[in-house]
């Protein structure tokens, strides 16, 4: 995948921003930036559009920009000119889309049909935005349209909010979301950054969707573990189970037949995207062991262990 892509992708939200006062560009772009999206799609819908992009290009560096509501040849222009990374179209016009890719740049259009998605592909697109999400029937549609499409991500903005993120995120086709209920207007000309930061944050929590998975109990041989889950089911009405390196009393302990990380065990958080968790912990300074990484068969993250330990256990995050 495209290096910004897959930025995009561990981001998972794309803030879409229309901003009529440059000035404004900073202050938002760093409230967004504080509560976890290092990402933004500024439109052309507003004359203020390419100084708000060169704003931030130039003050906030970590912040990775892209145009949204590009149209023409001369919006592109002036897009790469102020320094944006991706340029976004809100609907499919090859002309666009060949301008773009000749400029060496990355080209998101927008699409709402098999047609117009065929024709992404062909010229060798790997995402395109699926636009108005909602109105043109939504993940539903995506998850029906698929099939003959399985090399082909999508980016759906339009309707996406808070409440049906994660509807869309679950579909492993689909990159990131692109949404406005984190900077809508009033807050913007409000200047009511600290509630940016908040709402922004709160998206990325329902996005990552962190949860107690299990406890992990170290314990020094295959009887000691039986033992101890046995009892734990015994007392709780847990389900026992035999496995190969743990005796489990699920879905709440996992009693390790031999010592594991940790003075007394770990503990497993369950997450909806591990890789996603991965990035947006970095964000915070978090650190992950590479050698414990464990993927699918699809290349995905399935579980992770988190750089350190905490009152005597490991952290390990794993895919719900």
């Amino acid at each position: 995948m495209d290096p910004i892509l897959k930025q995009i992708s561990n981001v998972g939200i794309v803030p879409v921003i229309a901003i009529d006062d440059a000035k404004k560009a900073v202050p938002l772009a760093k409230a967004l930036v504080a509560g976890g999206l290092p990402v933004a799609e500024v439109t052309f819908r507003t004359a203020a559009a390419e100084e708000a992009m060169r704003a931030i290009v130039r003050e906030v560096p970590e912040m990775l920009v892209g145009a949204g509501t590009v149209l023409t040849h001369e919006q592109v222009d002036r897009a790469l000119e102020a320094g944006a990374r991706f340029i976004v179209s809100p609907g499919f016009n090859p002309d666009t889309v060949q301008y773009v890719l000749s400029k060496g740049a990355l080209m998101v259009p927008g699409t709402a049909t098999p047609g117009e998605m065929e024709q992404a592909m062909s010229m060798g697109l790997e995402v395109v935005k699926f636009f108005p999400a909602e109105q043109n029937g939504g993940v539903a549609k995506l998850k029906a349209i698929a099939g003959p499409y399985r090399a082909l991500k999508w980016m759906p903005t339009g309707g996406v909010n808070a409440k049906n993120l994660m509807d869309y995120l679950s579909f492993d086709q689909i990159v990131a979301c692109g949404g406005t209920w984190m900077v809508k207007k009033e807050l913007i000309e409000g200047e009511r950054w600290e509630e940016i930061t908040r709402m922004t944050r709160e998206a990325v929590r329902t996005m990552l969707g962190f949860s107690l998975h299990h406890v992990g109990i170290n314990c020094g041989s295959e009887a000691e573990a039986d033992r101890t889950a046995r009892t734990l089911c015994a007392i709780f009405g847990f389900e026992y189970k035999m496995g190969n390196s743990s005796v489990q009393a699920l879905p709440a302990a996992e009693c390790t037949k031999t010592p594991g990380p940790g003075a007394h065990g770990h503990i497993a958080i369950g997450t909806n995207s591990v890789d996603r968790a991965v990035y947006h912990l970095g964000l915070q300074g978090v650190k992950c062991l590479e050698e414990t990484r464990k993927t699918d068969g699809k290349g995905k993250t399935k579980a992770i262990y988190l750089d350190g330990t905490f009152g005597g256990f490991a952290i390990h995050l794993v895919q719900k």
